[in-house]
């Protein structure tokens, strides 16, 4: 055995969602192989114990929505609605991109969540320099189920962003051939195509077919700003969702950002075609974009996941912070039981697991699940007391309880030390880059 976790309150996520006192981990290369009782004396031939007594284990976090190429934008787009924002904000930010501080975002990105207990993430990147977010994600760690962004027409966006049909699939391709499956299945390809308003119908097309044909995900934003909305129904004649439901686009390999503002005929596409869903809670609230229903696409059965967006409209990554709004934001409208915490606890791993399409894979603590996990400190005064873990999770736990973060096995963080980035060296070369690309669009 590579490594036995012991003596932990386990939050399994199983099928029966036990939570588990004094219970014992073991982990055999990338995959659980036990979970349960601790074993009576010494275990043999066991490389590694973590002696997690007075901590709790929980599947790693599932973000199935996020920007790494954003986050060297931090705090430099306050104060938009969303079609403002991405004009005279994130779309020259993003064409200033080269394949360094492509770099330097990606790691500045995956630091911050392993330090805060996700272990995967859906990423949409700009339009070029995908293979630097790749090669972060390889060398450190992380899982990693992303692609270039795909945009062949709208308005307001700068020359450096916008690509012929031909190219953006072709490159989309390529990426695919280099990259899907890599690291032992953890880094995936996902089409991106970013938005309708970015995107032609022809693209939208071929990117239907090609998914199809590779099995791959697709992975866009829809109904995010009643403007954009506004503005898809001009040019297409249609909802949103119907439009891409009407395009072959949507099914269970498809996960939409957003979906705040739906009718009852596209809440009743997503159910039926088995369309994910991530709820940005962070993002929908700073671009004053308006609230999901949530609850009721939830009531609906509609897969729910959650995800941080990107830092220039949050200005965090953090799982945590998107648990606790989206347990709370929807209460003053839906009632005080509409949201409960296993509900969300739900939304940030296992609904996000299915939103990555790993669900036989990833979001619960189970024999023969890969090794994506996170260890969490809960004795701080901020959480304490309490009598029920997973409420003390959702409501009170931060980022800063967790202690060991693993994916596939392997410690990526132990005692809140990341072992395969230097942290100093990752935040002060994203500083340096994002000072530099500042000074290029000032």
């Amino acid at each position: 055995m590579d490594l036995v976790i012991k003596n932990a309150t386990v939050v399994t996520m199983n099928a029966s969602r036990e939570v588990l006192t004094g219970a014992e981990v073991v982990i055999q290369g990338a995959r659980i192989v036990k979970v349960g009782p601790a074993s009576k004396g010494r275990v043999e031939g066991v490389r590694r114990v973590i002696d997690a007594k007075g901590r709790v284990l929980l599947p790693g976090f599932v973000h199935a929505h996020l920007h790494a190429c954003q986050t060297l934008c931090r705090n430099r787009a306050d104060g938009f609605e969303l079609l403002d924002w991405l004009r005279e904000r994130i779309w020259p930010f993003e064409a200033a991109h080269d394949p360094e501080s492509m770099r330097a975002s990606a790691e500045l990105t995956f630091a911050e969540l392993i330090k805060s207990g996700a272990t995967a993430l859906l990423d949409m990147g700009t339009v070029r320099h995908y293979d630097a977010v790749f090669q972060a994600a390889l060398d450190c760690g992380i899982r990693l189920v992303g692609g270039k962004a795909m945009m062949d027409a709208g308005q307001g966006m700068p020359s450096g962003l916008r690509e012929t049909t031909e190219a953006s699939v072709a490159e989309s391709v390529a990426l695919a051939d280099r990259w899907h499956g890599q690291a032992d299945g953890r880094l995936r390809y996902a089409f991106a195509p970013r938005f309708v308003l970015s995107c032609s119908e022809p693209l939208m097309q071929q990117v239907a077919q090609l998914a199809k044909q590779r099995r791959l995900r697709v992975h866009t934003h829809a109904s995010e700003s009643p403007a954009e909305c506004d503005v898809v129904r001009e040019k297409t004649g249609t909802d949103n969702v119907a439009y891409l439901e009407r395009l072959g686009l949507l099914g269970r390999s498809t996960t939409l950002a957003h979906c705040v503002w739906l009718t009852a005929q596209e809440h009743r596409i997503l159910r039926e075609t088995q369309t994910s869903v991530a709820h940005c809670p962070s993002a929908n609230l700073k671009l004053a974009s308006g609230y999901a229903k949530v609850p009721e696409l939830l009531g609906e059965g509609v897969n729910l996941a959650l995800g941080a967006d990107g830092a220039p409209c949050n200005n965090n990554l953090d799982m945590w912070v998107e648990m606790r709004l989206a347990a709370l934001m929807h209460l003053p409208r839906t009632g005080p039981t509409s949201m409960p915490a296993m509900k969300v606890l739900e939304m940030a791993t296992l609904h996000g697991a299915r939103a990555l399409g790993l669900e036989d894979e990833i979001g619960s603590i189970e024999p023969g699940k890969r090794a994506d996990l996170a260890l969490v400190d809960l004795s701080g005064p901020h959480a304490n007391p309490a009598s029920d873990v997973v409420s003390q999770l959702v409501y009170s736990g931060q980022s800063r309880d967790v202690t060991h973060t693993l994916i596939d096995g392997q410690l990526v963080m132990a005692e809140r030390k990341l072992l395969t980035l230097d942290e100093r060296a990752v935040v002060s070369n994203a500083r340096a880059h994002a000072t530099r690309l500042a000074a290029q669009l000032d």
